[in-house]
């Protein structure tokens, strides 16, 4: 992880390359891709939860007859 002084080298660098304009791009940007990431990821979550389930009642109900 970089340090205080580090982190300040890195922003003035970004700022720098980019300019104070495009920064606020970049972090909406940022925060949709990151949100986007965590829908995927609670949908295929979700999938594989119902799909354990659904195997569960499949072998309950072979089981029981």
């Amino acid at each position: 992880m970089p340090t205080g002084g580090e982190m300040i080298v890195l922003l003035l660098i970004i700022v720098v390359l980019f300019g104070g304009k495009k920064i606020p791009e970049l972090a909406k940007g940022l925060g949709q891709g990151i949100r986007q990431f965590n829908e995927a990821k609670d949908g295929i979550k979700t999938e594989i939860e119902s799909g354990m389930k659904e195997k569960e009642k499949i072998n309950n109900t072979t089981n029981n007859a």
